[in-house]
């Protein structure tokens, strides 16, 4: 593990490394979809700085009320940690600020949905990579099997073997993040963001079942349940617009010429 990379008198922290590597990665993605849909280009990084401080804000808070009995005594203190980033909450928080920029914009709709898709599914693999290499606790249970990891050194150490789920979550969500934008023509507008709640909340709901978080209800984690209302959300969605338009594909110019008659 590396939680920390010391160049001369300069340590660097592993997992902010991965932080603004998955946020370039994301701007980098945004950028070429704009100049697809014929948008400024520039507009890739206001809307990544808008997402960085909302989700940074949006994270720190939700930390605050998942773990109040426990920094209760030091809530300004512990607001301005540099530890406790969680990820339902920078993407809450990350998501407000997107819409404010995009209603400053005049960019609110449908498409600025699909345009995030991608970008939000690469920037949550490159985020796993820094947890892995920062051994932050978002490993597993404990496991013997054939790819188990220990964390001895990592922030949050074990010497138990267990499953290295950020590895998983890793190739789970790059896979997820080439699939949207392989498809990001195909379908009606919006339709793309309904499939990356459907993926993003099938998968993080999978990898709980691995992962060291306790149950709160149903025997599930506060992070399953919110992977079902992700789900539902999706689902729901792509259900509305096949029953509103009957096909989920794009229509294009070409499918709406009707053939001459008699040909």
């Amino acid at each position: 593990m590396y939680p920390q990379i010391h160049i001369g008198p300069l340590t660097l922290q592993t997992f902010g490394l991965m932080f603004a590597l998955a946020f370039l990665a994301a701007g980098a993605l945004v950028w070429k979809r704009l100049r697809e849909l014929g948008k400024p280009g520039d507009w890739a990084y206001e809307m990544g700085f808008a997402a960085l401080v909302g989700g940074i804000v949006g994270s720190r808070v939700y930390f605050l009320a998942q773990n109040y009995s426990e920094v209760k005594h030091d809530l300004l203190g512990n607001l301005f940690s540099g530890s406790g980033l969680v990820w339902y909450g920078g993407a809450i928080g990350g998501a407000l600020a997107v819409l404010l920029w995009a209603w400053y914009r005049g960019f609110l709709g449908l498409a600025l949905l699909d345009l995030a898709a991608p970008a939000l599914a690469l920037g949550y693999a490159i985020g796993r990579c820094g947890c892995q290499l920062s051994g932050d606790g978002d490993y597993g249970k404990p496991w013997d099997g054939p790819w188990a990891m220990a964390y001895p050194d990592g922030t949050v150490p074990t010497d138990r073997t267990v499953h290295p789920t950020p590895v998983y979550e890793t190739l789970a969500m790059g896979l997820g993040a080439w699939m949207l934008w392989q498809l990001r023509d195909r379908f009606r507008t919006g339709v793309l963001f309904a499939i990356y709640l459907l993926y993003a909340g099938g998968e993080r709901f999978l990898v709980e079942f691995l992962r060291r978080n306790d149950a709160v209800a149903l025997g599930l984690t506060t992070a399953q349940l919110e992977s079902l209302a992700m789900m539902l959300a999706g689902a729901l969605w792509i259900a509305a617009v096949r029953r509103r338009h009957g096909s989920l594909a794009k229509v294009t110019a070409a499918s709406t010429i009707k053939p001459a008659a008699g040909l």
